[in-house]
């Protein structure tokens, strides 16, 4: 029921580039957009060049009009536009494969991580140690020292606990937590001193660190998603200023 009603803790990553988006993406290269015009202006003026050069031929000697042929028979005019712009291709689909590549060995390597990661949850009075995408909201956590938070929560239990949320807020100062001057804790941040337990509020999208991925483009959501992680935070702030009063 409360997978179906808030969802499950993962953060969709934006969908991979494709290949031919990759390709595309190594064209706009300034090197290779001036390799791919010097070489369009070579191939042009290459064919009025040997236009010209047919022109000429039939006003000439005929002796040295043959002369003339065999000498450009050896090297194209043409040519060397289109060594140009077959480097350029080569380049460019090294470029896209290794991009290519990369971006897949790295989304493999980041689903290893996430896989291999478990947090202490208490379920039916036993503590259980669950991957980070099973932990639901309502569920109970323990955090201790060192812990990085997997989602939003609500403090209901905790002993000289201090976060750092310098990932959030970019001050470098250690925040004490209570369960009654400041009890919300969110994701992404991490525990520096002390334990405690926190109900779980935000997972997913709907955390602090999903919220902030939303905000930046790096999760696979459209507009409607932005729109409603600002109205997300801005809730967040009002329900902060409230517990701070």
């Amino acid at each position: 029921m409360r997978q179906e009603a808030f969802g499950i803790n993962v953060i969709p990553p934006k969908k991979p580039a494709t290949f031919l988006q990759l390709v595309l993406r190594a064209l706009k290269d300034t090197t290779l957009i001036v390799l791919q015009v010097a070489a369009v202006v070579s191939i042009v003026l290459s064919f009025f060049h040997a236009q010209e050069k047919h022109e000429d031929s039939g006003n000439k000697d005929p002796a040295k009009a043959a002369v003339q042929n065999d000498s450009d028979e050896q090297a194209p005019p043409w040519i060397e536009g289109v060594a140009i712009l077959v480097a350029v291709v080569v380049v460019v689909l090294v470029t896209a494969f290794n991009d290519y590549s990369k971006e897949r060995q790295f989304r493999g390597l980041q689903n290893k991580i996430e896989n291999a990661h478990y947090f202490s949850v208490v379920r039916a009075r036993n503590v259980t140690q669950l991957p980070l995408s099973e932990i639901l909201v309502g569920d109970i956590c323990q955090i201790k020292y060192g812990d990085m938070l997997p989602a939003d929560g609500l403090l209901i239990q905790g002993s000289d606990l201090k976060v750092d949320e310098s990932s959030l807020t970019g001050e470098s100062d250690h925040v004490k937590k209570s369960e009654t001057t400041d009890p919300l804790l969110y994701s992404g941040t991490t525990v520096m001193e002390g334990s405690g337990r926190m109900v779980v509020t935000g997972i997913g999208v709907n955390s602090q660190a999903g919220i902030i991925m939303t905000l930046l483009g790096a999760t696979d959501k459209g507009k409607e998603g932005k729109e409603a992680g600002k109205s997300k935070v801005n809730q967040k702030k009002k329900v902060k200023n409230q517990s701070c009063s």
